[in-house]
């Protein structure tokens, strides 16, 4: 009976033990590591600050929102194309947010997920995608929910055609270029709220261009210069209700602790899912690069 008792008690223990901590108790969030050479500079608080000038308080309650990250397989170097390492992190930065419900999805999110969704992010190489899934992502969209597709998810594989139908613009086998490196991206409509107070910054990351879709379709976020020209690196477009943002940038996993990218991809996120562009502001610092000087 004492051996049963003392069972049941470490079993009740082992229990407790998986639950999730209480942001108080938790460890906090930080930087990834550093995997390769080349890393950009941490940035400077008063250029997070000069970015989030004229944030508007978001009223409460919040809005509760159901939030899908959906991954696939690893398909680069260290420190690139990290899709499994990006969805166990940003799980843990927004469950420091306020009223969010966050889930996993790997590759393609199940049924369920695209039911509940109010968001759902794509960081991968697109495995799940085809026309068949275009079907989903229309009843989806025609509902209302958001997209947001980061990078290489843009990849439209051997159904681009109904992938920039439904985002704008995707990856054409033959026809899209590439080239990492130093990025300077411009921001050619100041009016767009994931725009607001940025002018240029600069990325060390990976630019697509010549991509598969019509350019008209999108409205443009930010460019670079390639081939003598400004091409669009960051765009939204809108489907019906449903909202889509797209970030080319997102190559290296350093990108992904960079605060200033942080505002863009959580604004994007936010204006996809209908909220204010503010509401996730909170999130851009938490474990971000930033130097300890102002």
């Amino acid at each position: 009976m004492l051996l049963r008792i003392t069972f049941i008690a470490l079993l009740v223990a082992g229990c407790f033990c998986t639950m999730r901590l209480s942001a108080a108790d938790k460890e906090p969030l930080k930087p990834a590591p550093l995997e390769r050479e080349g890393a950009p500079p941490a940035r400077k608080k008063a250029e997070v600050e000069t970015v989030l000038k004229g944030s508007v308080e978001v009223s409460k309650p919040l809005r509760k929102l159901n939030v899908v990250l959906t991954a696939g397989p690893k398909d680069h170097g260290k420190g690139e194309h990290d899709y499994p390492l990006w969805q166990r992190r940003w799980v843990n930065l927004f469950d420091v947010a306020e009223n969010i419900t966050v889930s996993e999805a790997k590759e393609w999110p199940t049924p369920a997920q695209l039911e509940k969704a109010d968001l759902v992010v794509f960081y991968s190489a697109n495995p799940g995608w085809s026309e068949e899934r275009a079907k989903e992502l229309d009843a989806y969209l025609k509902r209302g929910g958001g997209l947001v597709y980061i990078h290489w998810a843009v990849n439209g594989g051997k159904a681009q055609q109904a992938l920039s139908d439904r985002i704008g613009l995707a990856w054409k086998d033959g026809q899209s270029k590439y080239r990492h490196g130093p990025l300077e991206l411009a921001f050619p409509d100041a009016k767009h709220p994931i725009a607001r107070n940025f002018e240029k910054v600069k990325f060390e990351d990976e630019s697509y261009w010549k991509l598969g879709g019509d350019p008209k379709a999108i409205s443009v976020v930010a460019t670079a210069e390639e081939d003598g020209a400004a091409q669009p690196l960051m765009w939204t477009h809108e489907v019906g209700k449903g909202r889509v943002f797209v970030s080319i940038p997102g190559h290296y996993t350093w990108t992904f602790d960079d605060p200033l990218y942080r505002v863009l991809i959580l604004r994007g996120m936010a204006w996809a899912a209908g909220e204010s562009v503010d509401r996730f502001n909170a999130l851009a610092t938490e474990g971000a690069r930033l130097q300890e000087t102002p």
